[in-house]
């Protein structure tokens, strides 16, 4: 992974700051290429572990057949109402298939950190259900840049 981030090194978060903001924030903007070189850009809930985005898409999905295309991604997490709360991350690199597609639950070590994750933050559960129409996604950030505007000097 690398932090591309020249300017605005006041603004960036430190990595604890990232993974805490990642850690908290339910949902992304994933932006993939369509055929025809255009942006498509759609929401979807995500993990973190650290290290890696995980996103658990639908696989009969406009996202999905570009990803399977062209695996370029972007995606960008952000919060905050007011200019000087405004925080976020973007993180840009190539998105991979892992596992089964779609996932019915079969067994699959790389995926046992995200799902357990996953189950716990949006579902309140200590395992993944599945539904056999999702499958995952990783990105292993070749790019990250963070802004959190709370720490501008104010004056």
């Amino acid at each position: 992974m690398t932090v591309t981030q020249r300017r605005g090194r006041r603004i960036m978060m430190s990595q604890d700051e990232l993974n805490a903001f990642l850690a908290e924030q339910r949902t992304c903007r994933v932006a993939t290429v369509a055929a025809d070189g255009r942006p498509h850009i759609s929401p979807l809930w995500f993990c973190w572990d650290g290290a890696a985005l995980w996103l658990y898409s639908l696989t009969h999905s406009r996202r999905w057949a570009e990803l399977r295309r062209d695996p370029r991604i972007a995606v960008v997490v952000d919060d905050g109402h007011d200019y000087g709360e405004l925080r976020g991350v973007e993180l840009a690199g190539a998105a991979v298939p892992v596992g089964e597609e779609p996932r019915t639950g079969v067994s699959c070590p790389e995926l046992d950190t995200p799902e357990r994750m996953f189950a716990a933050k949006y579902f309140g559960l200590d395992a993944m259900p599945h539904d056999g129409r999702h499958a995952w996604l990783r990105l292993d950030p070749e790019a990250i840049r963070s802004w959190d505007f709370r720490k501008m000097p104010r004056g």
